[in-house]
């Protein structure tokens, strides 16, 4: 009996271990596919990001509903106000999404993951593109950089919550604000329904509008997110800009998830069995 245990538990190990290359494959395609659409349309970055957000944000702590449940792409959710400019950003990730189904050996990739995992390689994009302004614009020294001082260590977690589900309908009107006409307190508001602070808010200002530095002009103006402003304004003068980009990861980390129970069985599938009786030796 304790050797038909031992046998069994190997077998599940095996098969653990199987469908975490199986994903880790996948997402590692999935990044590339990303990471090519977005350097070819480098001007939506902004954009990708806030849809990120938005996408993210619908979430209701009370009713533990919305968040980052790809409900985003649906046009009566799209077209809202808040979300004003945003359609381009998502033609972009739906026609890498055509390519990324195109591969998939288990299914569609979701919205909710497709739209967070855009954020990230946005995000990369954005975080490679100052380190190469610090090497005077050389892309292998500013790649060096990167690779030798930067964040790319820090995604683990973020990477290992692969599996969302899509939402089947539009998430419910009048959750998130216009960032770009909102107030900081109503920014702040916002942020604290959803369990963040003026940390968070001041670290994800690249996500509330197309101008970075004209947005945290904005925060600064506040008392409770100017000294965060601050900090990492200076974090991003340093050459591995380190507080911003963990703080930065962290805080998408936590703000993909909201909601969401992630299924770790996503996007596997079962390997075709080999007949060795009909294999010709």
């Amino acid at each position: 009996m304790m050797a038909s245990s031992g046998s069994f538990i190997e077998v599940a190990n095996a098969a653990d271990l199987i469908q975490r290359r199986q994903r880790s494959d996948f997402l590692s395609n999935i990044k590339g596919t990303l990471s090519t659409a977005i350097k070819g349309q480098p001007e939506l970055i902004p954009s990708i990001l806030m849809l990120a957000l938005n996408d993210a944000t619908t979430y209701d702590k009370a009713t533990k509903s919305g968040g980052p449940n790809g409900s985003i792409r649906f046009s009566s959710e799209i077209s809202r106000p808040e979300n004003s400019g945003l359609s381009a950003a998502l033609s972009l990730l739906e026609e890498a999404k055509k390519e990324i189904d195109s591969y998939s050996k288990a299914g569609p990739l979701s919205f909710a993951d497709l739209i967070q995992y855009a954020a990230q390689s946005a995000l990369k994009n954005t975080f490679l593109a100052s380190a190469i302004r610090k090497c005077g614009g050389n892309e292998e020294k500013g790649s060096i950089l990167y690779t030798a001082y930067g964040s790319t260590g820090q995604w683990g977690l973020f990477d290992r919550n692969f599996g969302r589900t899509d939402s089947q309908e539009p998430d419910p009107e009048g959750r998130i604000p216009q960032w770009e006409k909102a107030s900081v307190q109503e920014m702040k508001d916002k942020f604290t329904e959803i369990g963040f602070g003026p940390r968070q808010l001041a670290v994800m200002s690249a996500f509330l509008g197309p101008d970075q530095s004209a947005t945290e002009s904005l925060l600064a103006s506040d008392p409770d997110v100017f000294p965060w402003v601050q900090k990492y304004q200076r974090s991003r003068e340093s050459v591995s800009q380190t507080d911003y980009e963990v703080d930065l990861i962290a805080t998408l980390t936590k703000m993909s998830l909201l909601g969401q129970q992630i299924n770790y069985e996503a996007y596997t599938y079962a390997r075709p069995k080999v007949d060795f009786s009909k294999l010709k030796l």
